[in-house]
């Protein structure tokens, strides 16, 4: 799996909008694709209750993982911008 680690810079952290960008991220990769927490907890970030559940806050940072394939490194790149955007 393709892994990238990344400190959450999004304003508010991952609410309902960054989430629902990251599910559909997610949804057009062909692997899996989760989060996983500093403290173990990981969700499937084609689930957006699941991500949610996770409470994911500015500051905390969090391991992204995708499937290997011909785009996961493409994929992580715009998960990352996602929850850290360049623009901040």
């Amino acid at each position: 799996m393709a892994t990238r680690k990344v400190r959450i810079t999004a304003h508010n952290g991952a609410h309902a909008r960054p989430v629902a960008e990251l599910a559909r991220l997610a949804m057009a990769h062909d692997g899996r694709v989760i989060v996983r927490t500093a403290a173990g907890a990981e969700a499937d970030l084609t689930s957006v209750l699941a991500v949610m559940d996770l409470a994911l806050a500015e500051g905390d940072v969090v391991a992204l993982e995708a499937a290997d394939g011909p785009a996961s490194e493409a994929l992580l790149d715009a998960l990352v911008e996602v929850l850290a955007p360049r623009s901040r």
